[in-house]
């Protein structure tokens, strides 16, 4: 995937007359923090530098595979013991798969936008 470079235009300078000290001051400084955002200022490195919205490519998380509990909660009594017959077992065993593959699904999808915005 190609790398889109943002083009800004330059941001001309702070008109010395017709300002307060504090209206240039401001000015000045509005100024300088909105070249550091948009690289304009020629500082080594990227740390200055806003994150521009073609530059995050993280793909939205997938859906989610879970959407309901199957298990019913099913058993049986045996000596005043309830244990769940052999078919919800499996269900909940099944339900608790597919969540914990929804979790790592959507921690992927966490990591790799971390990883874009660190970059």
């Amino acid at each position: 995937m190609a790398t889109r470079t943002a083009n800004f235009t330059a941001i001309p300078d702070v008109p010395q007359g017709g300002l307060t000290p504090l209206e240039f001051a401001t000015v000045s400084a509005l100024k300088e923090n909105v070249e550091l955002l948009i690289g304009a200022r020629g500082e080594i490195g990227a740390n200055n530098r806003a994150l521009i919205k073609g530059q995050v490519t993280v793909p939205a998380a997938p859906n989610q595979q879970m959407t309901r509990i199957t298990a019913e909660g099913n058993g049986f009594t045996i000596s005043d013991v309830v244990v769940p017959s052999l078919t919800d077992y499996v269900k909940l065993l099944r339900d608790v798969q597919q969540l914990a593959n929804d979790v790592a699904n959507l921690r992927n999808t966490v990591n790799t936008l971390i990883a874009q915005l660190k970059a």
